[in-house]
């Protein structure tokens, strides 16, 4: 979940890591999940946040593979939660066949399927109906996002332990095989993944977290919930086209490696360290399984580039109209190359853009950033909570709510140049 704007994620239950919160807030829902607990965070003067300060790409063909193999397979440890706590290799050894795990929006690599297990699907060979075959696929390695431990017990393939990787919410697959089964793609946000639904099949959650995950829907997570005990589910965003935007985050916290570690260590609950005064948090485990690998995971996610628009999916002639409309009316705050003026440090209070303020306020900074604009055309819905279902709801908000008066046509336009970015 980088992961993440998108979410983050640590071992045995005993040994999960306190969580530091200045008001000393003790949420009994994810956290009494999570076995963690909450404590007064003490830091030293002068504290920043994890992953805070910028630092040159090393774009040489061996970190990129390293990062690319972090962002793929890496789960830093997490199958202590994963496993120990959640028990969620019982849930899938027993109840999750492919059939279900592509309904919630699971993915499966074909390129790591064998040729002949490819030919018995076609063929209907293989029991999709079957949780063993979703063991058979977790033991080649095969499920994005999900890495599993399958050991022979009693001479079955048994899963013994469970992770997860950035690759869960941050990669998709371009169903080349069939529908969820494909090459794949990373960087492209699971629209299809319901996470809420995922977690709420673990036995060791209750009826009442059950329905606050249940309630998320398809390409949605809370990367707070598990704090403050609080839901404002945010649209899985995109990990790619990030190389020259500073902050990647909603609400601007920090830059990736800052969101990557947030994440990493209190979303997918892997084994490092994370702190940030401004929130209170301060997490520390040994040995430390993700700030070594924090610059090559950077390296690879910067290296990813937007997708270009499928050739005539847009109006040409419209979208050229639309940039002067653009220019006019967006480009103030949409800005240069990146798309947006968080890169000078630009934040903007909720009402400035008519935007519902109950996530900002839950965060350091309390105020949103300007989303970049990159392959606007790939990751509907829109804003971070996706109240805008599609680009001509986006115009149109913005038309109300900052009074730009745009004409039909204009609106008609400026909709077809946002496809083409």
């Amino acid at each position: 979940m980088a992961i993440c704007e998108k979410s983050a994620i640590v071992s045995g239950p005993s040994q999960l890591p306190y969580l530091a919160w200045r008001n000393s807030l003790i949420v009994g829902a994810f956290i009494a999940l999570a076995g963690c607990t909450s404590k007064s965070a003490r830091h030293e003067p002068g504290a920043v946040a994890t992953g805070g300060s910028p630092v040159v790409d090393d774009r040489s063909p061996q970190a990129l593979a390293e990062g690319q193999r972090t962002f793929r397979f890496d789960t830093f440890g997490d199958e202590q939660f994963w496993t120990d706590t959640a028990r969620m290799h019982e849930v899938v050894q027993q109840s999750v066949s492919p059939t279900v795990a592509l309904k919630v929006g699971l993915k499966v690599d074909a390129e790591a399927i064998p040729a002949d297990v490819a030919q018995g699907i076609k063929n209907g060979q293989v029991d999709l109906a079957s949780p063993a075959t979703t063991v058979a696929l977790l033991k080649l390695n095969a499920v994005v996002g999900l890495k599993g431990t399958v050991t022979t017990v009693n001479g079955k393939d048994t899963l013994t332990r469970l992770g997860i990787t950035c690759a869960l919410c941050h990669s998709t697959v371009d169903d080349s095989f069939s529908n969820g089964i494909g090459r794949r793609k990373d960087g492209w946000p699971n629209a299809d993944l319901n996470v809420g639904a995922i977690i709420a099949l673990s036995p060791a959650i209750t009826p009442a977290q059950k329905a606050v995950y249940s309630s998320w829907g398809p390409g949605k997570y809370d990367p707070r919930y598990n704090h403050d005990g609080k839901s404002t589910p945010l649209v899985l965003p995109p990990a790619y086209g990030l190389a020259q935007v500073k902050n990647e985050t909603y609400t601007a916290e920090g830059p990736i490696s800052y969101w990557n570690a947030y994440v990493a260590v209190t979303q997918m609950h892997g084994r490092g360290d994370f702190a940030d005064p401004r929130l209170g948090i301060a997490i520390k485990q040994s040995p430390d399984m993700v700030g070594p690998k924090l610059a090559a995971l950077r390296a690879y996610q910067h290296s990813i580039e937007a997708p270009r628009p499928p050739a005539g999916s847009f109006d040409a002639a419209a979208a050229q109209r639309g940039r002067a409309v653009f220019d006019n009316a967006c480009a103030r705050c949409h800005v240069g190359a990146t798309g947006t003026d968080n890169n000078t440090g630009t934040l903007h209070a909720p009402s400035e853009t008519g935007m519902d303020a109950a996530y900002a306020l839950r965060t350091a900074n309390k105020q949103y950033r300007t989303t970049p604009l990159r392959a606007l055309w790939q990751h509907p819905p829109y804003f971070h909570d996706g109240s805008a279902a599609t680009l001509v709801n986006v115009v149109d908000h913005y038309d109300r709510v900052l009074m730009l008066r745009l004409s039909a046509p204009q609106k008609r336009d400026l909709v077809e140049y946002l496809k083409s970015l």
